[in-house]
């Protein structure tokens, strides 16, 4: 932006020319520093200091952010955008880091020792759109003091409310049914009274892994489905548990006694394939798994197993690996796996807020301030 702004115009002529003057040699900066102390000089230093200083260089991952963030991050920053609607590949991420002082990343984006080095020592701040962080090298991160900002909170209505529906449509076999009606199967049915049937909710167990934030919006979103009972396992107790009616149990119990289980956990060392053969051998064999967390949580070939000999009743997913998962895939084959393409988060608000956290945690760690939702 060219010329001063409106408020400078309040300056008298003589002070303008004086300050500007003042600005040029470090002597005049020491006479500057004599200059009565109002509120239009105050305002006037600023601005000079604020004007001769380079903005800071922002990389974003992707072009298609809400407009309004892109906006706000080119108010502050010099914003370099991946101009395309798919996520940056890695050797151009590599080449376009170098030098900067911020990233806006998604999940899509590994940043590891490789991306750290690329950037040097002017990457501050890391903004990621996500809540999940295993994209991250925090360890690596940390240790160079790089500020990484993240969104959690402003995506736990979405994810809660794409967990239900989820479930309701695993449960109640709606992607089958839908088949059906397009293959020409409701027609042969004749009506059958056991023609897909699925398995309601009323007077189940209902297994919570990991009641965090999203887990506990499951949680609050089933109370109105008749469960007969809520258990919930993690790390500890939690006493937001115990006030909506829910029992913590051991993870053991929670795969022996849930006819429902929603996987609402971070993915991390303790939990990666947590859901493995072994696991799977000790759920009832009408269990019905959904995941909105992360698919490294489920070990992949023990679901199929599970699913193709009928250890378990069906899974729905919303998350799997790899992502995008390919459409050839053995889990697009099986008839009782439900499959969404992580579509958590995907309520426009939400992104949109979730965009907007993610800028302003980058520029309150570029100007030094708190971030809004700080990682590290």
């Amino acid at each position: 932006m060219s010329g001063v702004p409106a408020r400078v115009s309040l300056v008298p002529a003589a002070l303008a020319t004086l300050v500007k003057a003042a600005s040029a040699t470090s002597h005049n900066q020491s006479l500057l520093k004599r200059l009565p102390s109002s509120p239009h000089t105050r305002n006037r230093s600023l601005y000079t200091s604020s004007a001769t200083m380079s903005r800071p260089k922002v990389l974003v991952s992707r072009s298609d952010i809400p407009q309004t963030t892109l906006d706000f991050l080119n108010e502050k920053c010099e914003v370099d955008i991946w101009n395309e609607a798919f996520p940056i590949p890695r050797d151009e991420l590599l080449k376009r880091i170098s030098g900067k002082d911020a990233l806006f990343c998604l999940l899509t984006e590994t940043i590891d020792k490789a991306v750290l080095d690329a950037a040097g020592p002017t990457l501050k701040v890391i903004g990621t759109m996500s809540v999940g962080h295993d994209h991250l090298n925090l360890e690596e991160i940390k240790r160079r003091g790089i500020k990484v900002g993240y969104t959690p909170g402003v995506l736990t209505d979405a994810t809660a409310e794409l967990t239900v529906a989820l479930l309701l449509a695993t449960s109640r076999r709606l992607f089958e049914a839908h088949a059906e009606l397009l293959n020409g199967g409701w027609g042969k049915c004749a009506w059958s009274p056991l023609w897909m049937t699925g398995w309601g909710l009323a007077g189940s167990t209902v297994g919570i892994f990991g009641l965090g934030r999203i887990g506990q919006g499951v949680l609050r979103r089933l109370q109105g489905f008749g469960v007969k009972r809520f258990i919930y396992s993690g790390r500890s107790p939690r006493k937001e548990g115990e006030e909506m009616g829910a029992e913590y149990v051991s993870f053991d119990v929670l795969l022996r006694d849930s006819d429902f289980i929603t996987v609402t956990c971070a993915l991390n060392d303790e939990t990666h394939e947590i859901f493995d053969d072994a696991a799977f051998t000790k759920m009832k064999s009408s269990a019905i798994i959904v995941n909105t967390s992360r698919g490294g949580v489920i070990n992949q070939d023990a679901l199929i197993k599970a699913l193709k000999t009928n250890k378990i009743r069906a899974a729905g997913l919303d998350v799997m690996v790899p992502e995008p998962l390919p459409p050839d895939h053995e889990l697009t084959t099986l008839p009782n796996c439900t499959l969404i393409p992580h579509i958590g988060s995907a309520e426009t608000t939400t992104r949109e807020a979730m965009a907007n956290l993610t800028a302003s945690n980058i520029i309150a760690g570029l100007e030094g301030r708190p971030m809004p939702a700080c990682l590290c």
